[in-house]
């Protein structure tokens, strides 16, 4: 079973008598904090797969959005997700999975959110529904120390890496070719099969590939962008509740700023 990660809430004492009354269910009206009581926590209302939790749906191998620290997923989606949860009075936990899965998953019922430093798209946007969006990134090509590959428009006939279904997958597909795309179920697959020169090139967003290359001798990142992205938080169409929750969540997390110290705090400036 995959490593699941449980951020839990504290709950006032004062409060734990009442909330034990009526059906315990999650929609209950319960009664307001007393006037400058900052420390009772009020229990969630917003409609999730099982009640009292977030489950994240993620691919923890994207470092420095999601990835695994002694046995436990850390990183950018984790804490937000975590930082998201306490604002709606849950618990998150965190489902590590193939990225081609995260969305079946959320549509499906079997995870509430995807969190994956997922971009935008349209093709995606007709499966589940986006979030506002948290972070913006860019797409590069990692290549060999000695390879030939000066400029994306060298990639041209080369054999191309990327992650399945990812941006890089869908836009290196339909630019050079599907016979000339190799897709891996994790980037690091990728790259290992590039510094084996098993393929010419891998194209993944940015910080992934700053983390890649910094961990794995003879490998440079391109001087050239590939492409510009928002990632968001994919949410199913069928809980327009949550969807509603998350963004108001993100608003107020961007307005105090714990959004950009998350990113800063994994992310150095260049």
């Amino acid at each position: 079973m995959k490593f699941k990660k449980v951020i839990t809430l504290a709950m006032a004492a004062v409060l734990g008598a009442a909330l034990l009354t009526g059906c315990g269910s999650s929609n209950d009206t319960q009664e307001a904090p007393a006037e400058g009581d900052t420390t009772a926590a009020v229990e969630s209302t917003v409609p999730t797969v099982t009640e009292g939790k977030l489950i994240m749906a993620t691919n923890a191998y994207f470092p420095p959005y999601e990835y695994y620290e002694n046995n436990e997923i850390v990183g950018i989606d984790a804490e937000i997700a975590g930082a998201i949860a306490d604002k709606l009075g849950l618990e998150v936990e965190i489902q590590d999975m193939e990225f081609d899965s995260i969305i079946t998953a959320v549509a499906t019922g079997k995870a509430d959110i995807g969190l994956a430093g997922m971009t935008v798209t349209p093709e995606r946007a007709k499966n589940i529904n986006f979030s506002d969006t948290y972070a913006t990134g860019i797409q590069s090509v990692i290549v060999t120390e000695d390879s030939d590959i000066q400029s994306i428009d060298d990639l041209a006939g080369k054999k191309i890496g990327v992650q399945l279904s990812t941006t890089g997958d869908i836009k290196a597909s339909e630019q050079f070719g599907e016979e000339n795309v190799e897709k891996f179920n994790k980037g690091n697959d990728a790259v290992m099969a590039l510094s084996q020169g098993k393929i010419d090139a891998v194209i993944i967003d940015n910080q992934p590939a700053l983390s890649y290359v910094a961990s794995t001798a003879g490998l440079k990142i391109l001087d050239t962008q590939y492409a510009e992205e928002e990632y968001a938080a994919c949410i199913s169409k069928d809980n327009d509740a949550l969807l509603e929750a998350v963004n108001g969540a993100l608003a107020e997390l961007k307005e105090d700023g714990t959004i950009q110290s998350i990113l800063d705090k994994y992310i150095v400036a260049e």
